[in-house]
């Protein structure tokens, strides 16, 4: 697994393992790293990571080979930019909601008329070091978007979201859909049915398919919806999780 294939083997339904990291740290990134994790999407949406703590992610995932996500906070063309340009792979873009926003995002994500800015400057063009043709050859080639299902108005057109050029993959997001439909847990029968309809809509798209889940077991009872891309828990949840067990095992409940 490398950056160069990721997007091949994403839309090819390839299962992916991944995990979101919480802590802007590029110790913690090297630590999961070393894990052998297909890929790391830093959350920008909903943790305290600025644009130096993800330049520093990109330079070490870089150097590592590994493909690095970014979950951009909006649809923002200009956190979208930045993401890509700093080094990451792609970019996982919350609250998708119908076809204009999905056409914005792709666009934001991509160079051409009215898209991404183009800079010869920046890592993704390895500091000067790429020529126009080879870094847009590059780009196209390589760049990931992911577009987050997590409104209820956005399962009811992800077929139309799935079929626009330049998304890659449907992230459905089980949480937020879930409190989206009044829900106080991620169970419901209208979750289920939805992670099938969007599931439906990625393989007819021939584009990948990814949620977020707890742990593997949780990963493995949701198989039948199609799902390839795993973004499992995150390293907060996984250090809490090997305290809480070492804590059980020497003393007890």
């Amino acid at each position: 697994m490398g950056t160069a294939s990721f997007r091949r083997d994403l839309v090819g339904r390839a299962p992916l393992v991944g995990t979101f990291m919480k802590t802007p740290a590029i110790d913690v990134l090297e630590v999961l790293i070393l894990g052998g994790l297909d890929f790391v999407c830093l959350d920008a949406e909903h943790a305290p990571f600025d644009r130096a703590a993800m330049n520093v992610c990109g330079a070490l995932a870089r150097a590592a080979g590994l493909p690095l996500l970014v979950r951009v906070p909006s649809a923002n063309p200009v956190e979208i930019g930045a993401a890509l340009d700093l080094g990451a792979t792609g970019v996982v873009v919350p609250h998708v909601t119908d076809v204009a926003t999905a056409k914005g995002v792709a666009r934001a994500a991509h160079f051409g008329h009215g898209g991404r800015g183009y800079a010869g400057s920046t890592r993704a063009a390895g500091f000067g070091t790429t020529d126009m043709a080879g870094h847009l050859a590059g780009s196209r080639d390589e760049t990931v978007v992911f577009a987050q299902i997590e409104d209820p108005e956005a399962v009811e057109v992800c077929e139309e979201i799935a079929a626009v050029e330049g998304i890659d993959a449907l992230f459905l997001g089980p949480a937020d859909l879930s409190v989206a439909y009044g829900k106080t847990d991620v169970t419901s029968a209208e979750l289920q049915e939805a992670m099938a309809r969007v599931g439906r809509a990625a393989q007819t798209a021939g584009k990948g398919y990814a949620t977020f889940v707890p742990h593997a077991e949780a990963g493995r009872a949701l198989e039948h919806h199609g799902f390839n891309a795993w973004f499992v828990a995150s390293e907060h949840a996984w250090i809490m999780a090997g305290a809480r067990a070492a804590m059980a095992g020497l003393k007890g409940d």
